[in-house]
């Protein structure tokens, strides 16, 4: 496989340092692998030394590493708490600990912590390995538990084929539910699985999963890295929505944080054993200036199997088909990526990347894939680090896909600076497919991140208040009809374009009006913009359920035709039309960005053939005024291929002959 030095002649410069860092990673990872073996996998297994764990003879062992401790006590409601010989761990060497219940008697659902000695003082603590936590009501503490069901989960379905072009939908369990509560993992598997199903994506891309504290934090303050968030429900019920969706053909996808760690002592990993540089790099670089939370130190051998370890717990326990790795850009940048515009490719190679985490991204793919090779890795990168989603092979850190990040900042960018009439369809059609060819991406017009309070949807940017008195069918806004027009447009040209793979964000499909606001003591721990308004596109007599529809299309015609295992072809950019039209595979995309001007018989140049309608964003199911004819045949004449386009109005033909 030829290495990415040769394929990007910009990088000819840096092959040194590429092949350093590729031998560097080689090194890391032979330390891993067991002597005799050469599965990185065999070499990788913390959770099952670490944490609590039910022997063969039915008695209990925990371990734990904390070399900075003088005593370790387990405390819970089987001792009322107390610290008592009887539960105090033995040194087990090299920083290990080690209690074994001989004897002793745990039951499902018991409440325990650590309690831990170190010189100068001492805590309760959750064990870093810790599978399950609770949160009491009341009180708000959160506290381990014993998860040792009579009737082990049994899964059903096999693990889903692979995904080579992902169609992802973006979710976060809490506020999936209309009701103004924080939503189940059953409710999810019952309510909104099925919509997923309906509207045509192939993955789904969950958020939050890692216990965190603070709700609001959108699951990105990560407490307990192995244990999955209770606020949602149990272990069994996970694994049945997991098993559920694969029985649907769904890949389930989790949203993992090893970008950092939360600052929390009572529950994360902060001052764990009393040392403050214990998971995390030691002074000022184990804290995160702008997220306030600690830094991973990735040098260290036992934080880079913690982390590993970490990974492979969550694709065996729960059958995950793969990761979308968040906060990349701050883990391999000494400075978090922080106010850098990485307009230089030596910027991803000089000393100011953390090879640490480079290291460690690579071993995780390197992992993930003996695991599962048909696996999805994804990072969340806005630095465009040449090679991170390149093959290890050809020198690369080995991600499957990365982020198309910029699309979804241009697209707002032009929607807030520009008029109607400023928009480039050449600057769209570049920032669109300004993709490393060497590496596969996932576009999408927003996210999450876009939807946030503060930030807008692109509905409500397009729409903005009216969206509250002008979102019936019979209604006669321009504003509304506008918003509706491009929402279809942005969408069509994103997906039309995409790199290797597309994303969307749950309830943006049908234009989701306003913002994501988690319950916090600005707005009255109010959940009224922390759920999704579902019944709006369920309703007839609004416009909402149009947008859903055409978006439904829009997925369903690029699985049907395999658009994204093709490259997309420029064929006009006209910037004083505002018409953009590209062919991918067997299908031509006219795109009419003009706000006022229809175009008949516009034409140009393409394949001579028959050319169908398969389309139409003004088609009256999609809110449209239906300016085109329902069943319409093209054809080339000298090469040529004329169309009527609609103003705000896009086109899809394929070609049949």
């Amino acid at each position: 496989m030829k290495r990415i030095y040769v394929t990007d002649p910009w990088l000819e410069p840096y092959k040194d340092a590429i092949e350093s860092r590729h031998e560097r990673i080689l090194q890391a990872r032979s330390k891993i692998v067991p002597e005799g073996s050469s599965s990185l996998s065999e070499g990788v297994n913390n959770h099952l030394y670490y944490g609590l764990h039910k022997e063969p003879d039915g008695s209990w062992v925990i371990r734990e590493w904390a070399p900075n401790a003088t005593r370790i006590y387990l405390i819970g409601e089987f001792n009322n708490w107390k610290r008592t010989s009887a539960y105090e761990f033995k040194v087990a060497g090299a920083g290990n600990w080690e209690l074994r219940l001989d004897g002793m008697f745990l039951s499902h659902g018991e409440l325990y912590k650590l309690f831990i000695e170190w010189p100068g003082g001492g805590g309760e603590r959750i064990p870093a390995y810790c599978r399950r936590l609770v949160q009491d009501p009341v009180t708000k503490v959160f506290c381990a538990q014993v998860w040792d069901p009579a009737e082990p989960y049994q899964w059903k379905h096999d693990k889903v084929l692979r995904r080579p072009h992902p169609l992802i939908y973006e979710c976060h369990i809490g506020m999936s539910s209309e009701e103004p509560k924080v939503s189940t993992f059953s409710e999810f598997r019952r309510d909104v699985l099925p919509r997923v199903k309906s509207l045509g994506y192939d993955t789904i891309q969950i958020m939050a999963l890692q216990e965190h504290p603070y709700y609001g934090s959108f699951g990105y303050q990560v407490s307990n890295f192995f244990a999955l968030s209770s606020r949602f429900g149990t272990p069994e019920e996970f694994k049945e929505l997991v098993d559920a969706a694969h029985g649907m053909g769904i890949a389930v996808v989790m949203d993992i944080v090893h970008s950092h760690s939360v600052d929390n002592e009572a529950e994360g990993l902060g001052l764990f054993d009393g040392r403050d540089d214990l998971y995390f790099y030691p002074g000022p670089q184990g804290h995160h200036p702008a997220w306030g939370s600690r830094c991973f130190d990735y040098g260290k051998d036992e934080v880079v199997r913690f982390l590993l370890s970490n990974c492979k717990f969550w694709m065996e326990e729960y059958h995950l088909d793969g990761f979308r790795f968040d906060g990349v850009t701050s883990m391999i940048y000494w400075d978090h990526g922080l106010g850098k515009d990485f307009g230089d490719y030596k910027l991803y190679f000089d000393s100011g990347v953390d090879e640490n985490a480079v290291t460690y991204l690579a071993l995780a793919n390197m992992l993930v894939r003996e695991i599962n090779p048909r696996a999805i890795t994804i990072a969340e990168d806005v630095s465009g680090m040449a090679g991170l989603a390149a093959p290890f092979e050809a020198g690369g850190v080995g991600f499957g896909f990365r982020m198309a990040m910029g699309i979804a900042d241009h697209w707002i960018k032009w929607i807030k600076e520009r008029s109607d009439e400023q928009w480039s369809p050449g600057g769209i059609w570049y920032e669109l497919t300004n993709k490393r060819s060497d590496e596969k991406t996932i576009s999408y017009a927003e996210c999450h991140d876009q939807a946030l309070v503060g930030d807008k949807t692109i509905i409500f940017r397009l729409i903005d208040k009216e969206m509250y008195f002008s979102m019936e069918k019979g209604s006669k806004n321009l504003l509304v009809d506008r918003g509706i027009a491009l929402h279809k447009l942005i969408r069509l040209a994103t997906l039309g374009t995409a790199g290797d793979g597309y994303l969307n964000f749950m309830g943006n499909e049908f234009g989701h009006p306003e913002w994501i606001d988690f319950p916090r003591e600005g707005n009255g721990w109010s959940f009224d913009h922390a759920r999704r308004l579902w019944s709006l596109a369920d309703d007839p007599s609004l416009r909402y359920g149009c947008l859903r529809e055409f978006d439904k299309e829009m997925i369903g015609l690029a699985k049907r035709e395999g658009i994204l295992s093709d490259r997309p072809e420029l064929l006009r950019a006209d910037e004083e039309k505002k018409i953009l039209i590209f062919r991918r595979k067997n299908l031509i995309f006219a795109i009419n960005f003009n706000p006022v001007d229809s175009f008949a018989d516009y034409g140009f140049q393409t394949s001579p053939g028959k050319y169908v309608k398969v389309l139409d964003s003004d088609d009256e199911r999609f809110d449209g005024f239906s300016r085109l004819a329902a069943d319409s045949e093209h054809f080339t004449i000298d090469g040529v291929l004329s169309v009527y386009l609609p103003s705000r109005c896009a086109l899809v033909l394929r070609y049949e002959e």
